[in-house]
């Protein structure tokens, strides 16, 4: 452990936990498992990191969590490691988990996510940069939340929830998060090309493949061929409109 690193009271970090530089480990905090932690992460009172997978397939084997940099981990944050020895649960970098919530085994985090109060991940879920997992939401096992994604308070997705756009209630979209694109830079035209292609297949009526199929003809730029794509590799279907309806909604 760097000498840099803070410690609290009555904190506990096993010997299989490498914490790196102006780490801050608060009081009661509890650092366990094959974990891997980069540098300045702040880990509050009571957190719980690395601990074994809440998985009744778990043999009780050495396994793995890997934590990047900048990173802050709330009061009695829960974030638990893989289920396999060649599997990872992994946080990337300068996120914010706010008290209570708990990222499940073998979920990946990106940049700059904010999940805050009480909001739950699933295990194997993914969630892409700079989204926004508001209080007390819940995320089923392998979906993935796209990014600048936002989730409403209290939402609950066990579909895709596509780049950009905002879910509420359960499985449902309502357009897009436009305050969180302009804060991340996009400019005026790229959020307009956004609405349409979001537009084009989620409100056109159209049967959602041939709704991706004729925007791919119509919108070329990064971030159109991006959220295109996230939509049509949906393993689990993606959440709908909450004014429309596909035909194929439930594929």
């Amino acid at each position: 452990m760097d000498a840099t690193v803070r410690v609290g009271p009555y904190a506990i970090i096993d010997e299989g936990v490498e914490v790196g530089p102006d780490c801050e480990v608060g009081p009661g905090a509890y650092l366990t498992g094959q974990t891997k932690i980069g540098r300045g992460n702040r880990f509050f009172a009571g957190c719980v990191i690395g601990e074994a997978p809440q998985d009744l397939k778990y043999s009780g084997t050495p396994t793995r969590l890997r934590i990047g940099e900048g990173n802050v981990f709330r009061e009695h944050v829960t974030v638990h490691r893989s289920t396999t020895p060649n599997g990872e649960t992994w946080i990337g970098s300068n996120n914010y988990l706010m008290a209570n919530a708990h990222v499940g085994h073998n979920s990946r985090v990106g940049n700059h996510v904010i999940i805050a109060n009480g909001a739950l991940l699933g295990g194997h879920a993914d969630v892409a940069d700079r989204a926004f997992i508001s209080g007390n939401c819940l995320v089923h096992q392998f979906v993935r939340v796209g990014t600048l994604s936002m989730m409403q308070g209290g939402a609950a997705i066990s579909r895709d929830l596509p780049p950009y756009a905002i879910s509420l209630e359960v499985n449902l979209i309502c357009g897009l998060n436009v305050v969180g694109m302009r804060r991340a830079g996009m400019t005026a035209e790229e959020r307009l090309e956004i609405k349409k292609v979001y537009s084009a297949v989620f409100r056109s009526g159209k049967n959602l493949r041939a709704a991706v199929a004729e925007a791919r003809e119509a919108f070329k730029s990064a971030g159109a061929v991006g959220f295109l794509d996230f939509v049509s590799s949906s393993k689990r279907g993606v959440c709908t409109d909450a004014g429309f309806r596909h035909s194929d909604a439930e594929e």
